[in-house]
Parts: structure tokens; C-alpha cells; sequence
């Protein structure tokens, strides 16, 4: 076979500069996390995603069930990425498995300098805005929502208001219109017998995005949703800033909640 029918041999250069990236690990049933976060990480920060396996229904054994993938699920983002931070998108599953041990998991798969989830992302936001009781909205069944009460509650975070959609399929959770999550939000923050500084609407799968201004504007709190913590976290562990709806987006999310 002669050169030409080996066809052209064309140099090449490397380029040295590399966008700062971070990686997401998307539950399977999942259809909402990842276009939100791609409107939310600011352009310049490249989101690599991966998938884990996960249960049509959510329950405490099905989430519990994720742990078992989840390294598997890390090792799967691409050998030459260097993330900065890894984010497992999963507020129920990050209260059942563990933060620490969804952590612990993700290492074993990649190496990576940190690690966060909806659970010690919303922590970090709370802190940040001096925020200590919330009106909390999920779409899932009471052992489900409990058990992230719970962990909340040993991070001095209280829920004393609830309200759910009592739902267990996520294929109907992410098709829960927004006008049902604004009508609910509302009406969480109105009918609350005890005062509250913020509305949190738990689950990746919500399209909360949607609502967001319009129910702080209706209750005059600060409104946070699963997604928007996450990625206002990835964001700053990344060393840039995240933009969306809602005041945490506000000045860098800095803004205080009136005592």
C-alpha cells in the first residue's frame, strides 16, 4: 500500500487552556436537574454529567439502593476531565444515604477535590443567608420527606411547616405542573401556624425553576429549590458564581434574611 492510499498525515497542536469543569451525577429517572443546570453554571463552566441507576418509585429502600452505584456512576466521567467538584443530583437520596458516605462513594470512583449534593448545598445557602426555619414542599411520601427533616433538624435547620404531593412515581413527579408547585408553595407559607424565613422545594425532579420569582414575590420570603441550591454550590466551589431566579442569585447569594 503506497502513502496515498494511506491517506494524509496532518500535525497537530495541543491546547494548554482547558475550561474549568464540574460533574453531575443525575439519577436515571431524572428529566429536570440537568437542562436546569446548564441554565444556571455560569458559560464558562463546563458541566459533565453522568447517570445512576435508579428506582421508578421513591422510596427509602430504592434511594438507600443508589449507594451501591454510585461509584460505578463516578468512575464514568472521562479520565482526562479535572473537576473541580462532583454533585450528586439527589436531595432524598443524599438524606438517606448519608452525606459523608455519598462522599465517600464518589472518591472511590474519581479523584476530585469536593464533593457536594442538594442536602450540604442547602445547608451552605442557609448559612449564607441566615436562614434557620423553612417551609418545606416535596413531592414525596411522609417516610421519605421525614427522614430529610430529620438531618436538617441535626444541622440546626427546622421544618416546623410541611406539605407534600404524597407522590412515589417520578414520572409523575417531574410532570407535577408549576402552577401546582406555586399554588402549593403559597398556600405552605400562608397557612404555616409557625413563622418561617424561607420556602424550600425539595427534589431534582421539580420544575421549580419556573416559579421561583413569582412565589417570592407572593410571600415575601427568600425561595429556594433542590437545583438552585446545587448549582449556586457547584458554582462557588468551582470558583465562580451561578445565576438564576431567586435572591440567593442575588449579590452572590449574600443577602441575609431579616431576623
Amino acid at each position: 500500500m503506497s502513502d496515498r492510499d494511506r491517506g494524509l498525515h496532518f500535525p497537530h497542536r495541543l491546547d494548554t487552556q482547558r475550561p474549568a469543569q464540574v460533574g453531575l451525577i443525575v439519577l436515571q429517572s431524572d428529566e429536570s436537574i440537568e437542562p436546569d443546570l446548564h441554565r444556571l453554571l455560569p458559560p464558562d463552566l463546563e458541566l459533565l454529567v453522568s447517570r445512576i441507576p435508579s428506582g421508578a418509585e421513591v422510596t427509602p429502600d430504592t434511594l438507600a439502593a443508589m449507594e451501591g452505584y454510585m461509584t460505578a456512576s463516578a468512575a464514568l466521567f472521562p479520565g482526562g476531565a479535572r473537576l473541580s467538584a462532583v454533585g450528586y443530583g439527589c436531595t432524598s437520596g443524599t438524606a438517606q444515604i448519608g452525606a459523608a458516605a455519598v462522599a465517600a462513594r464518589i472518591r472511590k470512583g474519581i479523584h476530585v477535590p469536593q464533593v457536594t449534593e442538594p442536602v450540604s448545598a442547602l445547608i451552605a445557602a442557609c448559612a449564607e443567608m441566615g436562614l434557620r426555619r423553612l417551609a418545606l414542599l416535596s413531592p414525596y411520601s411522609a417516610p421519605v420527606s421525614d427522614r430529610l427533616r430529620a438531618v436538617l433538624a441535626e444541622e440546626g435547620i427546622e421544618t416546623p411547616t410541611f406539605g407534600s404531593f404524597m407522590i412515589e412515581e417520578e414520572a409523575r413527579v417531574v410532570r407535577i405542573a408549576p402552577g401546582s408547585i406555586f399554588d402549593a408553595g403559597q398556600r405552605l407559607v400562608a397557612e404555616s401556624s409557625t413563622p418561617v424565613d424561607a420556602l424550600f422545594l425539595s427534589c431534582t425532579n421539580l420544575r421549580t425553576l419556573p416559579v421561583i420569582e413569582a412565589l417570592e414575590a407572593a410571600t415575601g420570603l427568600p425561595v429556594l429549590a433542590s437545583n438552585t441550591v446545587l448549582a449556586w454550590h457547584l458554582a462557588r466551589l468551582a470558583g465562580t458564581r451561578a445565576q438564576g431566579p431567586g435572591r440567593l442569585f442575588r449579590a452572590g447569594g449574600a443577602a441575609r434574611a431579616a431576623e
